[in-house]
């Protein structure tokens, strides 16, 4: 492991979240913390995640996409961002793409995504120590 790599781990490792395993055509639900005056809440946005950027590193980000009153509503979170409170995947999508673009450009019944009921998690190093 390359010197870069061993400080994103620790880094990493410092913030102590767990990211559930998603990909582009995933339902995700964010709770995202929003600061008002003095007060602080969570505040929940649900939608498509129609990209992932720079992997699953310190650096990485998603794109979450919902309609919100009628109008497409676009939202890039950081992954390892200290506002994220919680990442919950609500259902699978069946996709055959690494970015969902095109969905900008449907409405209605062209913009649905297939479930994917045969889904399978991705096998990591510690995946044992959080069962």
């Amino acid at each position: 492991m390359n010197l870069i790599a061993q400080l994103e781990a620790e880094q990493i490792a410092s913030l102590g979240k767990t990211i559930p395993d998603f990909k582009p055509g995933d339902t995700v639900r964010v709770g995202y913390k929003v600061t008002e005056g003095t007060r602080t809440r969570v505040q929940m946005y649900e939608g498509v995640c129609i990209s992932r950027k720079h992997g699953k590193g310190i650096a990485g980000s998603f794109t979450v996409r919902k309609i919100s009153f009628g109008e497409g509503v676009e939202r890039v979170f950081p992954l390892f961002s200290t506002n994220i409170e919680s990442i919950e995947v609500v259902r699978r999508g069946r996709v055959r793409r690494a970015k969902m673009y095109y969905l900008r450009a449907r409405r209605g019944k062209s913009a649905r995504i297939a479930e994917d009921t045969t889904y399978k998690a991705l096998k990591t190093k510690n995946a044992g120590a959080d069962a």
